[in-house]
């Protein structure tokens, strides 16, 4: 009579004892599955199914997690989990013996087994491999969940990443996904001729006026430290050293909200070019989406969250006065005072800091009636002077700067520049900038004298820009959250 395993009514820790009981009498009657320290692997489940008609009737070795099994008295059918895939085994007393046929017997679902044997198809078509012989790599002490049911409590995946990806295999794709994305991004700016370099995680100084840093110490020195918000001004030293070409992929770090497009580490790409502006920087930016989705997908035609998103170059750019306008139907430039600009805002109940500027009250306003409309690849140039710090003025608005965010899917998901090369305007924002971030609670946001040293020794004109990479990645693998293509997203612990 057919048996199909299973485990029901017990609770987990009666479960968990059991099998440390089997564990006791695995280490007693033969040894620990813990000693094991290889095994010799010809193939993965993959490789078995795609070369059935080669390897019919020839021996292999498996080796994966077992994720179900069905007793029928003198055989059994079982399926193995591995990095390929899964794929059947079929076990006969006949064949392993009855001492191992019944250790067999004894082994759990989740338990990872080494399987040798020859392949083959059973009546109902399906490739399997007849084991000749099945050894136990490493016990598994917990149950693993229901398999009908799955692990559905979306935090405990997020904490449990490892068990998500036992029990839902298939999220391993975007993580596959993701590797190819980032190995593409790669590929484009070196062909593009630009050198990729690592920069310092922990800064001496807070830098940037609305981020705010994670803060640790350093024994040795006896100074707080910061770990970084952005790569941009050690890159930018590199720009003025002569490299003209410069990006870097790393973590960035950020110690504020979290939500479905914020975690508190990051990956981001930050590049530079000598003798470029903004323009240039627009044309990378549509051109590496291009580029990598081509690679990844084979298709400028991203489906994301139902909606198919075309990031064939080249995209539409508006000044952000213009899509202001456009959206809201307020014109910046009709505004002749700050408190005309906040009264605008005040009347639509609009938030604002206190003491905003024209600037800052048209960026509000972007933020409300703009930012969520703009779902295709849109380029939004020409920002105002207060909110871009580090952003050349336009020579015929000194209002503005040569600045743009592309937005996608109604969310940002980059920032460039033509670089602020000015010493002496740069230490005024760097100025400005400390002030605010003092009045945000910084205890030491200094001016980088550092930086503001190496731009007096000349940068040329450069264009500058960074992606937000894991944006990118959730689009391209169709993932409604960052959760979703971070392996180990950031929770807040349990107890």
């Amino acid at each position: 009579m057919q048996e199909q395993e299973r485990i029901q009514d017990i609770s987990l820790s009666e479960q968990e004892q059991i099998r440390r009981e089997k564990l006791s009498i695995l280490i007693q009657e033969k040894s620990s599955p813990y000693d094991v320290t290889k095994y010799d692997k010809t193939h993965n489940s993959d490789q078995v199914l795609l070369d059935y008609d080669t390897l019919e009737g020839t021996d292999v070795s498996i080796a994966g997690r077992m994720t179900s099994r069905r007793i029928m008295g003198k055989a059994s059918f079982a399926h193995i989990l591995d990095a390929g895939g899964t794929i059947q085994i079929y076990v006969k007393r006949d064949d392993l013996g009855e001492e191992a046929y019944e250790a067999f017997k004894l082994y759990d679902l989740g338990d990872i087994l080494g399987v040798r044997g020859k392949v083959f198809k059973t009546r109902t078509g399906e490739v399997s491999v007849h084991a000749e012989s099945v050894e136990i790599l490493s016990k598994c002490l917990k149950p693993l969940p229901e398999k009908f049911h799955g692990l559905q409590d979306a935090d405990l995946r997020y904490r449990q990443r490892y068990l998500d990806m036992i029990v839902n295999p298939e999220i391993k794709e975007v993580f596959t996904k993701r590797s190819r994305i980032i190995t593409a991004i790669r590929s484009f700016m070196d062909q593009r001729g630009f050198l990729e370099v690592d920069t310092p995680i922990l800064h001496t100084l807070e830098i940037g006026a609305a981020a705010r840093p994670f803060v640790t110490h350093h024994n040795t020195l006896d100074i707080d430290m910061y770990l970084r918000v952005e790569t941009e001004l050690y890159l930018k030293r590199l720009i003025v050293g002569g490299i003209e070409k410069v990006y870097e992929i790393g973590r960035i770090f950020r110690n504020e909200g979290m939500d479905r497009f914020h975690n508190p580490e990051f990956t981001s790409i930050e590049l530079y070019q000598s003798y470029v502006d903004y323009h240039e920087m627009m044309r990378i930016a549509e051109e590496m989406y291009e580029y990598v989705a081509m690679e990844v997908l084979g298709t400028t035609d991203v489906t994301y969250q139902g909606q198919v998103i075309n990031v064939k170059a080249p995209w539409p750019r508006i000044t952000m006065a213009d899509a202001v306008k456009q959206h809201s139907g307020i014109d910046f430039y009709a505004w002749q005072s700050d408190e005309e600009a906040r009264k605008c805002l005040d009347d639509r109940n609009i938030f604002y800091e206190k003491g905003a500027t024209r600037g800052h009250c048209l960026a509000a306003l972007f933020d409300e009636y703009v930012e969520d409309k703009l779902v295709q690849p849109t380029f939004i140039i020409d920002y105002p002077v207060e909110i871009s710090p580090l952003a050349k003025r336009k020579v015929d608005d000194p209002r503005m700067t040569e600045r743009f965010e592309f937005f996608i899917c109604g969310h940002e998901g980059g920032n460039a520049f033509s670089e602020l090369n000015d010493p002496i305007d740069q230490r005024d924002r760097f100025e400005k900038q400390v002030k605010e971030r003092l009045a945000l609670g910084g205890k030491n946001a200094k001016v980088d004298e550092d930086y503001i040293n190496a731009l007096e020794y000349g940068m040329p004109p450069t264009g500058g820009m960074g992606i937000g990479v894991d944006r990118m990645i959730m689009m391209i693998t169709d993932s409604a959250s960052i959760r979703d293509v971070l392996l180990f997203p950031t929770m807040k612990p349990i107890n």
